[in-house]
Protein backbone atom coordinates (compact mmCIF):
# COMPACT_ATOMS: atom_id res chain seq x y z
CA UNK A 1 0.00 0.00 0.00
CA UNK A 2 1.48 3.34 -1.00
CA UNK A 3 1.75 6.14 1.54
CA UNK A 4 -0.27 9.29 0.98
CA UNK A 5 1.35 12.58 0.19
CA UNK A 6 1.33 14.19 3.60
CA UNK A 7 2.41 17.75 4.33
CA UNK A 8 2.64 18.58 8.01
CA UNK A 9 1.64 21.93 9.49
CA UNK A 10 3.21 21.99 12.93
CA UNK A 11 1.55 23.91 15.73
CA UNK A 12 4.47 26.28 16.42
CA UNK A 13 4.73 27.18 12.73
CA UNK A 14 1.26 28.75 12.73
CA UNK A 15 0.66 32.47 12.85
CA UNK A 16 0.14 33.75 16.38
CA UNK A 17 -1.53 36.84 17.79
CA UNK A 18 -1.99 37.50 21.51
CA UNK A 19 -4.29 40.46 22.12
CA UNK A 20 -4.53 39.87 25.87
CA UNK A 21 -8.24 39.07 25.79
CA UNK A 22 -7.70 36.74 22.79
CA UNK A 23 -4.85 34.30 22.22
CA UNK A 24 -5.13 33.00 18.65
CA UNK A 25 -3.17 30.65 16.40
CA UNK A 26 -3.77 30.85 12.64
CA UNK A 27 -3.26 27.81 10.42
CA UNK A 28 -3.74 29.99 7.33
CA UNK A 29 -3.14 33.67 6.56
CA UNK A 30 -5.51 35.76 8.64
CA UNK A 31 -5.71 39.42 9.71
CA UNK A 32 -2.12 40.68 10.16
CA UNK A 33 -0.61 37.23 9.65
CA UNK A 34 0.26 36.71 5.98
CA UNK A 35 2.12 33.77 4.48
CA UNK A 36 1.67 33.15 0.73
CA UNK A 37 2.47 29.46 1.32
CA UNK A 38 -0.49 29.13 3.69
CA UNK A 39 -3.50 30.86 2.15
CA UNK A 40 -5.89 27.94 2.61
CA UNK A 41 -6.33 24.40 1.38
CA UNK A 42 -8.97 23.42 -1.16
CA UNK A 43 -12.10 25.32 0.02
CA UNK A 44 -10.80 25.52 3.59
CA UNK A 45 -9.83 29.15 4.20
CA UNK A 46 -9.42 29.61 7.98
CA UNK A 47 -8.70 27.48 11.03
CA UNK A 48 -8.08 29.64 14.06
CA UNK A 49 -7.50 28.11 17.48
CA UNK A 50 -8.84 30.76 19.83
CA UNK A 51 -8.67 31.12 23.60
CA UNK A 52 -11.02 33.89 24.72
CA UNK A 53 -10.41 35.32 28.19
CA UNK A 54 -13.17 35.26 30.82
CA UNK A 55 -15.82 37.91 30.22
CA UNK A 56 -14.29 39.01 26.91
CA UNK A 57 -15.19 38.46 23.28
CA UNK A 58 -15.67 39.63 19.72
CA UNK A 59 -17.82 42.75 19.40
CA UNK A 60 -20.38 42.92 16.61
CA UNK A 61 -18.71 42.54 13.21
CA UNK A 62 -19.77 41.64 9.68
CA UNK A 63 -19.17 38.67 7.36
CA UNK A 64 -20.40 37.71 3.90
CA UNK A 65 -19.99 34.82 1.44
CA UNK A 66 -18.41 32.42 3.93
CA UNK A 67 -19.44 29.24 5.77
CA UNK A 68 -18.32 29.77 9.38
CA UNK A 69 -18.09 26.80 11.75
CA UNK A 70 -17.27 27.05 15.46
CA UNK A 71 -16.11 23.89 17.24
CA UNK A 72 -16.12 24.27 21.02
CA UNK A 73 -13.41 22.52 23.01
CA UNK A 74 -14.09 23.99 26.46
CA UNK A 75 -15.83 26.91 28.11
CA UNK A 76 -18.90 28.84 26.99
CA UNK A 77 -19.45 31.29 24.15
CA UNK A 78 -22.53 33.46 23.64
CA UNK A 79 -23.52 34.06 20.00
CA UNK A 80 -25.87 36.83 18.87
CA UNK A 81 -26.50 37.86 15.28
CA UNK A 82 -28.46 40.18 13.02
CA UNK A 83 -30.78 37.30 12.04
CA UNK A 84 -32.14 37.31 15.59
CA UNK A 85 -30.33 34.18 16.76
CA UNK A 86 -28.93 34.00 20.28
CA UNK A 87 -27.37 30.96 21.93
CA UNK A 88 -24.64 29.82 24.31
CA UNK A 89 -22.45 27.04 22.97
CA UNK A 90 -20.30 24.81 25.17
CA UNK A 91 -17.91 21.85 24.81
CA UNK A 92 -19.28 19.36 22.30
CA UNK A 93 -21.36 21.97 20.49
CA UNK A 94 -20.78 22.82 16.83
CA UNK A 95 -22.19 25.99 15.29
CA UNK A 96 -22.65 26.83 11.60
CA UNK A 97 -23.38 30.25 10.18
CA UNK A 98 -23.85 30.92 6.47
CA UNK A 99 -22.85 34.58 6.05
CA UNK A 100 -24.13 34.74 2.46
CA UNK A 101 -25.36 38.20 1.46
CA UNK A 102 -24.21 39.57 4.80
CA UNK A 103 -24.63 39.07 8.52
CA UNK A 104 -23.40 40.73 11.71
CA UNK A 105 -22.69 38.80 14.89
CA UNK A 106 -20.90 38.97 18.23
CA UNK A 107 -19.33 36.24 20.37
CA UNK A 108 -18.57 36.62 24.08
CA UNK A 109 -17.27 34.33 26.79
CA UNK A 110 -20.11 34.22 29.31
CA UNK A 111 -17.90 33.00 32.17
CA UNK A 112 -16.29 35.52 34.52
CA UNK A 113 -13.63 33.01 35.59
CA UNK A 114 -12.90 30.46 32.86
CA UNK A 115 -11.50 30.93 29.33
CA UNK A 116 -13.33 29.64 26.26
CA UNK A 117 -11.31 27.41 23.92
CA UNK A 118 -12.52 26.86 20.36
CA UNK A 119 -11.67 26.29 16.74
CA UNK A 120 -13.13 28.81 14.32
CA UNK A 121 -13.30 27.44 10.77
CA UNK A 122 -14.14 29.23 7.53
CA UNK A 123 -15.01 27.44 4.30
CA UNK A 124 -15.66 29.03 0.92
CA UNK A 125 -19.26 28.37 -0.19
CA UNK A 126 -20.05 26.77 -3.53
CA UNK A 127 -22.10 29.87 -4.43
CA UNK A 128 -22.04 33.48 -3.29
CA UNK A 129 -25.02 35.61 -2.23
CA UNK A 130 -26.78 32.85 -0.31
CA UNK A 131 -29.46 33.71 2.21
CA UNK A 132 -27.84 33.99 5.66
CA UNK A 133 -28.69 31.16 8.07
CA UNK A 134 -27.64 29.67 11.40
CA UNK A 135 -27.75 26.40 13.32
CA UNK A 136 -25.96 24.69 16.19
CA UNK A 137 -25.98 21.15 17.50
CA UNK A 138 -24.44 19.13 20.32
CA UNK A 139 -22.48 15.99 19.45
CA UNK A 140 -21.96 13.63 22.36
CA UNK A 141 -18.75 11.86 23.30
CA UNK A 142 -20.53 8.59 22.54
CA UNK A 143 -21.06 9.71 18.94
CA UNK A 144 -17.37 10.59 18.56
CA UNK A 145 -15.59 8.01 20.69
CA UNK A 146 -13.18 5.94 18.58
CA UNK A 147 -15.07 6.56 15.34
CA UNK A 148 -15.62 9.24 12.72
CA UNK A 149 -18.68 11.31 13.55
CA UNK A 150 -20.00 13.40 10.67
CA UNK A 151 -20.61 16.90 12.05
CA UNK A 152 -21.11 18.89 8.81
CA UNK A 153 -21.91 18.04 5.19
CA UNK A 154 -23.52 19.48 2.06
CA UNK A 155 -26.68 17.40 2.53
CA UNK A 156 -26.98 17.41 6.36
CA UNK A 157 -27.06 13.61 6.39
CA UNK A 158 -26.68 11.59 9.57
CA UNK A 159 -27.82 14.57 11.61
CA UNK A 160 -24.88 16.75 10.58
CA UNK A 161 -24.95 20.51 10.14
CA UNK A 162 -25.58 21.83 6.63
CA UNK A 163 -22.59 23.31 4.78
CA UNK A 164 -23.15 24.96 1.38
CA UNK A 165 -20.09 23.30 -0.12
CA UNK A 166 -18.93 19.83 -1.18
CA UNK A 167 -17.28 18.99 2.13
CA UNK A 168 -17.60 16.38 4.84
CA UNK A 169 -16.35 17.36 8.29
CA UNK A 170 -15.77 14.66 10.89
CA UNK A 171 -14.83 14.74 14.56
CA UNK A 172 -13.38 11.95 16.65
CA UNK A 173 -12.28 11.44 20.22
CA UNK A 174 -9.76 8.60 20.28
CA UNK A 175 -8.72 6.63 23.33
CA UNK A 176 -5.03 5.86 23.67
CA UNK A 177 -3.91 2.88 21.55
CA UNK A 178 -6.97 3.09 19.28
CA UNK A 179 -6.50 2.56 15.54
CA UNK A 180 -8.79 4.45 13.13
CA UNK A 181 -8.39 4.34 9.32
CA UNK A 182 -9.87 6.59 6.62
CA UNK A 183 -9.86 6.03 2.85
CA UNK A 184 -9.05 8.99 0.62
CA UNK A 185 -10.85 9.00 -2.72
CA UNK A 186 -8.94 9.86 -5.89
CA UNK A 187 -10.76 13.18 -6.39
CA UNK A 188 -10.61 14.31 -2.75
CA UNK A 189 -8.15 15.95 -0.37
CA UNK A 190 -8.02 15.66 3.40
CA UNK A 191 -7.01 18.11 6.08
CA UNK A 192 -6.52 16.69 9.57
CA UNK A 193 -6.40 18.98 12.62
CA UNK A 194 -5.32 17.62 16.00
CA UNK A 195 -7.19 19.53 18.70
CA UNK A 196 -5.86 17.57 21.66
CA UNK A 197 -3.57 14.65 22.39
CA UNK A 198 -1.08 12.85 20.16
CA UNK A 199 -1.48 10.55 17.17
CA UNK A 200 0.57 8.71 14.59
CA UNK A 201 -0.55 9.42 11.01
CA UNK A 202 0.98 6.81 8.72
CA UNK A 203 4.03 6.90 10.98
CA UNK A 204 4.15 10.71 11.35
CA UNK A 205 3.70 12.00 14.91
CA UNK A 206 1.22 14.86 15.38
CA UNK A 207 0.46 16.55 18.69
CA UNK A 208 -2.10 19.15 19.79
CA UNK A 209 -2.25 22.03 17.31
CA UNK A 210 -0.54 20.09 14.52
CA UNK A 211 -2.25 19.44 11.20
CA UNK A 212 -1.66 17.56 7.96
CA UNK A 213 -2.60 18.02 4.31
CA UNK A 214 -3.25 14.67 2.62
CA UNK A 215 -3.65 14.72 -1.16
CA UNK A 216 -3.25 11.25 -2.60
CA UNK A 217 -5.49 8.22 -3.03
CA UNK A 218 -4.58 5.77 -0.30
CA UNK A 219 -5.63 4.58 3.12
CA UNK A 220 -4.90 6.88 6.02
CA UNK A 221 -3.91 5.03 9.18
CA UNK A 222 -4.36 6.83 12.48
CA UNK A 223 -3.14 5.50 15.81
CA UNK A 224 -3.71 7.39 19.04
CA UNK A 225 -0.62 7.41 21.23
CA UNK A 226 -2.60 9.37 23.85
CA UNK A 227 -6.25 10.28 24.34
CA UNK A 228 -6.90 12.64 21.43
CA UNK A 229 -9.51 14.81 19.71
CA UNK A 230 -9.41 15.28 15.93
CA UNK A 231 -11.20 17.20 13.19
CA UNK A 232 -11.01 15.75 9.67
CA UNK A 233 -12.02 17.69 6.54
CA UNK A 234 -12.82 15.67 3.40
CA UNK A 235 -12.51 18.30 0.68
CA UNK A 236 -12.87 18.62 -3.10
CA UNK A 237 -9.78 18.82 -5.29
CA UNK A 238 -9.69 22.37 -6.65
Amino acid sequence: MTSPHITLRKSLERGHANHGWLDSYHSFSFARYYDPQHMGYSVLRVINEDIVAAGMGFVKHAHRDMEIVTYMLSGQLRHQDSMGNGSVITAGDVQRMTAGTGVEHSEFNVSNTEPAHLLQIWLLPANNNLAPSYEDKHFTDKQKNNRWCLIASQDAREGSLLIHQDVNVYASKLSQDTHLPYDVQSDRNLYLQVARGEISLNGEVLTAGDAAKIDAKTAVELDATADSELILFDLPTV
